[in-house]
């Protein structure tokens, strides 16, 4: 293990979630917030002893709410809802994805207003130590209340009910066994769940935030690569770096556009290729994907900064039904994922204009009628060879799958529970499509690194930018410089993978 997260219900980060999820840092429970939450459990306690109707505390969920449950089945109608709502359908969702699910849930827990008892927080924290994964199907969520469906899979586990993965990070598989047996090797006693405790388990947003926090990871360390990929790019096709003067932006100062055309300046400075095409270039302007990268991916940074205003709040935030505030108990509708489901929209359309303009460079980079005098296809026997053909094709059927993806889920309400729950955001089914979209856009970013590096080859001796020359020393670790046609599949996804580990800028 790796580090060490603490959790107290409000200070959690991005950077932890990923440390958790990724890198198996130790996850520990802060005793204050322990504490905290040992005390909010008195009112919940009080709610379950009285006479007065509470929701979900002593009486039935959703439509079923006005059904009064007698004291002695208390217990009973909470592991009950756990079981019941174990309806998630499809393939599992990945080892990181459920750890992190699993660490938010603790989080969230912990809030004084949940009304949980800490054992419950500890729990997942012990399972995450010991690298036990419940089994989490990845459909079967419409965002309220709450994500029910991966949420109960999880609970089930603490159960003792079901089967669950144990396995190291860094395993292909894990061993697959039930969940009583994982508890008792792991000398864990399944847990039973007291009054409202299911409930404060599966109403919450955290499985669409989890699966939100990582993909904003991800998606902040592709903007940057993207932009080393640009920057080879208009080497390769001898642009020009005049578009990214620093006082074209101070005078429509966008932010993320600001920092875009300050990223390609760095990466581009100090070119030899720019030095040798200066003064005698007839072309007075780039192409649009060329010029206006500060335009396009300055706008996407923009993009990536709203959604990471809403998980900043959310991962810290009170999603659960009745909150606990001192005595009383309100009800509400906290547990609703709308926030959650836009911003995991918004990210999907935002990868696709990422995606979207670096195909375009990669036409530019093959097609001899717009790349500057580089050889057809990026080959040197263009007829007899086919080169990087099929590369932008490839780019070209990603990008179009992902302009598909990028429909909204968060306006695709379909009313449940007997219409109690008319209006729900379908945050799954958005981070779904989310996830999709990035993997695709990492593709078609490593497509272009691979033009871009291709086409370096034939500008030598002349050197890039000291920034382009780093990316296409990282893209050549990987990938030699095509001599030959060969297939080309492995070496898309060599460095997809790596864009997919970390930021090549």
């Amino acid at each position: 293990m790796t580090g060490s997260v603490v959790l107290d219900g409000h200070s959690l980060t991005v950077e932890d979630v990923v440390a958790v999820a990724r890198d198996a840092a130790e996850v520990r429970v802060s005793p204050d917030a322990a504490a905290r939450a040992s005390r909010s459990r008195a009112a919940i306690e009080r709610a379950a002893a009285g006479s007065a109707p509470v929701y979900g505390v002593n009486t039935g969920f959703g439509k079923l709410a006005s059904v009064r449950i007698p004291p002695d089945r208390l217990l009973e109608l909470q592991r009950n809802l756990i079981l019941s709502h174990c309806a998630g359908v499809g393939p599992p969702l990945p080892r990181p994805i459920v750890r992190a699910i699993m660490l938010l849930r603790a989080n969230v827990l912990l809030q004084e207003t949940s009304g949980a008892r800490p054992v419950l927080a500890e729990r997942l924290t012990q399972l995450l130590n010991a690298g036990i994964h419940p089994i989490v199907p990845e459909q079967g969520s419409v965002g309220a209340s709450g994500d029910l469906a991966p949420l109960s899979h999880i609970a089930r586990a603490l159960l003792g009910d079901g089967d669950v993965e144990i396995a190291a990070l860094d395993a292909e598989a894990g061993r697959r066994v039930s969940a009583g047996a994982a508890l008792a090797e792991a000398r864990l006693e399944p847990v039973v769940l007291q009054a409202k405790e299911g409930l404060s388990f599966i109403n919450g947003t955290q499985a669409q935030s989890a699966m939100l926090a990582l993909l904003l990871h991800d998606a902040r360390n592709l903007w940057r690569s993207a932009h080393g990929a640009a920057a080879m790019s208009l080497e390769a096709l001898r642009g020009t770096p005049v578009p990214f003067d620093a006082r074209i932006h101070d005078a429509r100062p966008h932010a993320g556009q600001k920092s875009s055309a300050a990223l390609m300046r760095a990466l581009l400075e100090n070119s030899e290729i720019r030095e040798s095409h200066r003064t005698n270039d007839p072309r007075v302007q780039d192409a649009y994907s060329l010029r206006c990268v500060p335009q396009v991916l300055g706008t996407v940074s923009e993009g990536l900064d709203f959604a990471e205003r809403i998980l900043a709040v959310e991962l810290n935030a009170a999603t659960d039904n009745p909150l606990v505030f001192g005595g009383e108990l309100l009800s509400g509708g906290n547990f609703h994922g709308q926030p959650v489901a836009l911003a995991l929209d918004v990210l999907a359309t935002v990868l696709t204009t990422l995606a979207g303009i670096a195909e375009r460079r990669i036409e530019a980079l093959v097609n001899p009628d717009l790349s500057q005098g580089l050889p057809a296809f990026l080959t040197p026997q263009a007829g007899l060879q086919s080169g990087y053909m099929m590369v932008q094709v490839t780019a070209a059927a990603l990008v179009a799958e992902c302009r598909t993806l990028c429909a909204p889920a968060s306006v695709q309400s379909i009313p449940t529970d007997a219409n109690q729950e008319d209006y729900v955001p379908m945050g799954m089914a958005a981070a779904m499509k989310a996830r999709r979209v990035l993997a695709n856009a990492q593709r078609v970013v490593a497509a272009e690194l691979l033009c871009g590096a291709q086409g370096l080859e034939f500008l030598k001796p002349l050197e890039p930018g000291r920034g382009v020359a780093d990316v296409y020393r990282k893209v050549r670790h990987l990938v030699n410089a095509l001599e030959a046609d060969r297939p080309i599949t492995d070496d898309i996804e060599r460095l997809a993978a790596l864009l997919e580990r970390e930021a090549i800028v």
